[in-house]
């Protein structure tokens, strides 16, 4: 995998700067395991704008991502796969006896070939998943449960992980997250080794607005550039300061305001991420 830098030869190859790797399938998903996907355009029932700055983009198929891995027999990675809709890689899985079919969220330095499974008791290799009370303190880990039983939920974007520092007496591990946040999560849960495949998507620049339409992304406005009754920064003769600490177009304290209100999951929640 390596990081192309274009030449400028027109606009829309200035600063342009994609992500290449010939090991990514050419072809369509497994059918059986990918969905139409129907695009909601930031509106909801009622039609009403709720989410801004979305909408078009390319037609896109939803991908079926195993997030429990609760099979029990050995699985073979077949093929490594682009998913439109998340940034890290995701992985073909067939089942040695079974033969049936299944994504995976693919780890890093997971080659095709090779064998994977999940279990209580299994070994510590990359791409294995087993519960966190028979994981060793400080190993890496992604695609982290929250609840035993329902699914990976922490580290499942591209180059994320979780780093497990120590098991406390109640029952509780304590990770920490790829943001800094400290999280307790029961020993029972699963987890995956290793760290999420892609670790270089930050360093991707699409070049072109264009580009981003492709992806579903509409123009972002600024609040004063609009009018009064569309933004709480705009109106003012000519170009006018916002005259008000920054904000949403609804009052909301924006630029690194926290937002976070959740009772019930603060007692998880050790250190609050950087």
């Amino acid at each position: 995998m390596i990081i192309k830098e274009y030449k400028p030869l027109t606009p829309s190859t200035r600063h342009l700067r994609l992500i290449r790797d010939v090991n990514v399938w050419k072809g369509n998903p497994q059918k059986a395991l990918s969905t139409g996907l129907r695009k909601q355009g930031g509106r909801n029932v009622y039609g009403h704008t709720t989410v801004h700055h979305r909408g078009g983009g390319h037609k896109q198929k939803y991908r079926q991502i195993d997030f429990k891995r609760n099979v029990t027999e050995e699985q073979q990675l077949i093929r490594k796969e682009y998913d439109p809709n998340r940034t890290s890689y995701i992985g073909l899985l067939r089942g040695v006896t079974s033969g049936k079919f299944a994504y995976m969220l693919l780890p890093q330095a997971l080659d095709i070939g090779t064998y994977v499974t999940s279990g209580d008791s299994v070994a510590l290799n990359v791409g294995n998943t087993l519960p966190l009370r028979n994981i060793p303190i400080g190993t890496f880990v992604h695609n982290i449960e929250l609840i035993p039983g329902n699914g990976g939920k922490l580290s499942r974007a591209a180059g994320t992980y979780s780093q497990l520092l120590k098991k406390t007496d109640e029952g509780q591990a304590m990770l920490r997250l790829t943001s800094g946040e400290l999280h307790l999560v029961s020993l029972d849960c699963h987890a995956t080794i290793g760290i999420l495949s892609n670790v270089d998507h930050n360093n991707v620049n699409y070049g072109k607005a264009g580009r981003m339409r492709w992806l579903g992304h509409r123009p972002v406005v600024r609040g004063t550039a609009k009018n009064p009754v569309d933004h709480p920064h705009g109106g003012g003769a000519a170009r006018s300061g916002p005259g008000r600490p920054s904000c949403s177009p609804w009052g909301i304290p924006t630029k690194g305001k926290r937002t976070r209100h959740n009772i019930a999951t603060d007692k998880f929640i050790v250190q609050r991420r950087s």
